[in-house]
């Protein structure tokens, strides 16, 4: 049922309200294992110090403060007339650039399977979209001819999420000048939901597409890469004479960020590597279990090979909804995964493979338990 925004359920996070407190075990998340308020501390003498019981409880500059939005800036590198704004998280990003720039009937291209956000915010704006398939027969790869088909002159935004959630497909730096280029050459504007820009493993993270385009929107956030989805921090890159609009209706929604969670940002951003590194030296193991575990399944499991983010997407042979099967791996075993009805293809799940490599281990004996031997007829769960 819709809101009165006309926004839809959100079925990933109608999956995870409850059973995310419930699970012992977690192989859902799409973000790094999380760190801890002593972690952040222990990066800065100044929290250590006194820094943190000196901090002033104020309102907050409206696009941000200056000592994150700037360490943000040294962390992406924006082209020649970005701004940064910071933001509650990416997604409320999100949706104030799309407030602020999609009228009804706008086209707006969308990877399609997608994160709820990237399509369900613009359609909930009167936008028409126009689905960029990233085709399951071919491993999720992203396809530039398909996007060539689905851009036309009505074409407002192209929305992409590289690397992608919940797949793991990415282009490479030879698919992302072409990307632009296309965009480009459209008319459209870019929303680039950069959110595990830093999770990549085959090439060097793809650079910020406004340092190569300026009709640019680029998002970035602190839930993923960083391990800090708690803070609820991100931030937006966009073309400074966008900023105005942001803020407008900003101001009817928060206004600022709180000093306090700006602070802890900002520390995070200045020490970006520190804490990404050894999550993502963490994740390439995760990702080299999961697909081993994958092939020892002799079929049952067909699992792409993410080259980017946190999460694999397997198809599950024989089995036409994972939904049962999620529902059997918490009530039996406590473990959490996602069906891929979330994401409109309920023959598969999504894992997150950069939990501590213990619950991934359990988590994925559980599902081959499960896999093995299903509950008899008329069982409990």
């Amino acid at each position: 049922m819709s809101g009165p925004l006309n926004v839809p359920a959100a079925a990933l996070e109608d999956w995870l309200r409850e059973r995310y407190f419930q699970a012992e075990t977690d192989i859902s998340s799409s973000g790094v294992h999380n760190y801890t308020l002593g972690d952040l501390r222990a990066l800065d003498p100044g929290l250590r110090d006194g820094e943190l019981d000196a901090l002033m409880f104020r309102d907050g500059p409206a696009l941000g403060a200056e000592r994150l939005r700037a360490a943000v800036a040294a962390r992406v590198h924006p082209g020649p007339g970005q701004v940064v704004m910071t933001t509650h998280g990416s997604s409320e990003a999100l949706f104030l650039a799309l407030n602020a720039l999609v009228r009804p009937g706008d086209e707006v291209v969308v990877p399609d399977p997608a994160y709820h956000s990237l399509s369900a915010l613009a359609a909930s704006v009167g936008a028409v979209l126009r689905p960029w398939p990233l085709r399951p027969e071919n491993g999720f790869v992203p396809d530039l001819a398909d996007l060539r088909a689905v851009l036309s002159a009505r074409t407002r935004l192209v929305v992409v999420n590289f690397p992608h959630n919940p797949t793991g497909a990415c282009v490479d730096p030879a698919g992302r000048t072409e990307l632009l280029e296309l965009v480009e050459a459209s008319g459209a504007t870019l929303l680039w939901d950069g959110a595990l820009t830093d999770l990549v493993y085959d090439h060097p993270p793809l650079p910020d597409p406004s340092r190569d385009i300026g009709r640019c929107l680029s998002f970035g956030t602190l839930s993923k890469a960083y391990g800090l989805p708690g803070l609820r921090v991100g931030w937006c890159v966009l073309p400074a004479e966008l900023a105005p609009g942001l803020v407008r209706m900003r101001d009817y929604l928060t206004l600022s960020l709180s000093p306090l969670t700006e602070l802890l940002a900002a520390v995070a951003v200045e020490h970006a590597d520190t804490l990404i590194a050894p999550r993502l030296a963490g994740a390439r193991r995760g990702r080299d279990l999961l697909l081993e575990w994958a092939r020892r399944t002799d079929g049952a499991v067909e699992c792409p090979v993410p080259r980017g983010g946190v999460t694999a997407f397997p198809r599950f042979r024989g089995v036409t909804d994972t939904t049962e099967l999620c529902e059997r791996l918490l009530a039996r075993h406590g473990v959490l995964a996602v069906p891929g009805s979330c994401f409109g293809h309920p023959d598969r799940m999504r894992i997150g493979f950069s939990c501590p490599e213990g619950d991934l281990l359990r988590g994925l004996e559980a599902i081959s338990e499960e896999l093995a031997g299903p509950p008899s007829r008329g069982e409990a769960g």
